[in-house]
């Protein structure tokens, strides 16, 4: 699980105490009763790249694992903690070079962030991951600057390919990716204890 943290340091104790804080450990806490859905397992890889936007990270994940999608967040550069775009740090679970050989996934989710999506543009190893989920026919979800094609709604799906606009619609965006994983009903159960706005 992605620890997150005020400092670049992710010792167990320490990264324990961020994740309950941040309310990624135990929802519950903060927004009542909540199980996480128990069903035959997708699995979904989130690539991480310095400069990452961190809403349109966490957020996907977050929902994802409630949704029982289980989730691997990959380091670009490694498995060491990554700062995003507005310096909260993230410890991935894998660094990408570990995550591709557990693969193939169901769907892989490029978060945005103007300098993320730069670092994630210019990685081979990205671009094969892509062209290798694309042949197998598998879902691709991008989101803010980690895509190119401009659209005005707020989520488009367009075969395999998931887009969506920016940090504002990271909720709505992974909502997508659980519905096109496991349906409208599982996306719908996530979302009741959410209290999102409709």
């Amino acid at each position: 699980m992605p620890r997150l943290r005020e400092s670049a340091q992710c010792g167990a104790e320490g990264g324990r105490a961020a994740r309950v804080r941040a309310g990624v450990r135990s929802p519950s806490a903060w927004c009542g009763p909540f199980k996480h859905i128990k069903m035959a397992s997708k699995r979904a890889l989130v690539i991480l790249a310095k400069g990452a936007e961190e809403m349109e990270t966490v957020i996907p994940v977050d929902v994802m694992r409630r949704a029982g999608i289980k989730v691997t967040v990959a380091g670009l550069a490694g498995k060491d903690p990554v700062q995003c775009s507005r310096d909260v740090v993230i410890c991935p679970d894998a660094s990408l070079e570990d995550a591709k050989k557990e693969g193939p996934y169901d769907v892989v989710v490029l978060p945005g962030g103007n300098l993320g999506a730069q670092n994630l543009s210019e990685s081979a190893a990205v671009k094969e991951i892509l062209k290798e989920q694309e042949n197998r026919k598998g879902l691709i979800a991008a989101i803010c600057a980690g895509h190119y094609t401009y659209s005005e709604n707020r989520v488009e799906k367009d075969g395999l390919i998931l887009t969506s606009r920016g940090p504002g619609t990271s909720f709505e965006f992974a909502l997508a990716i659980v519905e096109a994983l496991n349906g409208k009903e599982v996306a719908a159960q996530v979302k009741a204890p959410l209290v999102l706005k409709d």
